[in-house]
């Protein structure tokens, strides 16, 4: 089985003549590789090599971070964005209507967007840590996104960036906070609905929640542009990224 194996990997590029022996081999060893090895053997019958296939990958991962996170990271890169909009928390929206029913409108909404600054200042620390996670990503790693599901390559990224990614947004929301003012002014918008006769008091993790919501974001966004270089030839603007997805198109 291992001479079989080794001997289909190094046949070059596939080109056997047509009704000869070596198309008889090719055919057994395929057989014996099935048996083995559970992988599509579309992977292994292309041209592209297994660098190729990574590259591709790796290539469509930087592609979705340059252009879709760094979008958020512009002024109103979340507030005016309805699809990555940071609303407020269940217990906070209970807050925000009683703040508009007596007339302090201007509070709420000055709250609402502090929330969103300081999301769009923490996702500008995401990409090294981006970058890291698609550099060490391996042939593996590579094969299964491209057979996954439209956001395959997208819950890797989650895996495999989430923890570290939360460890860098939380300590940059909290000085945003700090920055703007959004800790002073939340803690006055608190303040005036606790002491409000019959309401129940609350006292919300809005640097936890903000940077929970940033990575929601940031992965919503990159999911968006995984399915378009998935579904639409003409988003794949490379030549690599165009034989690497043309496998996908025919799994």
């Amino acid at each position: 089985m291992k001479t079989k194996l080794t001997l289909l990997l190094l046949l070059p590029a596939f080109t056997f003549a047509q009704g000869g022996i070596l198309d008889q081999i090719k055919q057994e060893v395929q057989k014996e590789v099935q048996k083995a090895v559970p992988v599509d053997l579309s992977i292994l019958n292309t041209k592209l090599g297994m660098v190729d296939i990574a590259g591709g990958l790796k290539e469509a991962l930087n592609k979705g971070i340059e252009k879709q996170v760094t979008k958020l990271t512009a002024t109103d890169g979340f507030y005016k964005n309805s699809m990555v909009k940071i609303l407020l928390p269940e217990e906070l929206q209970k807050i925000d209507k009683t703040l508009r029913k007596i007339g302090m409108s201007s509070l709420a909404n000055k709250g609402l967007l502090m929330l969103n600054r300081a999301a769009e200042d923490a996702v500008k620390e995401s990409t090294p840590i981006f970058v890291d996670a698609v550099k060490n990503m391996s042939f593996t790693d590579a094969k299964n996104i491209l057979m996954g599901n439209e956001s395959a390559a997208t819950t890797y990224l989650q895996t495999n960036t989430t923890t570290p990614l939360y460890a860098k947004f939380n300590p940059v929301i909290k000085n945003s906070f700090t920055k703007v003012g959004a800790d002073k002014v939340w803690a006055s918008i608190i303040k005036k609905y606790n002491s409000l006769p019959t309401v129940k008091k609350v006292n919300p993790d809005l640097t936890d929640y903000t940077t929970n919501k940033a990575l929601e974001g940031v992965f919503k966004m990159i999911a968006i542009e995984e399915k378009t270089i998935r579904t639409d030839i003409n988003a794949r603007t490379s030549p690599l990224l165009q034989q690497v997805f043309a496998m996908q198109d025919k799994k």
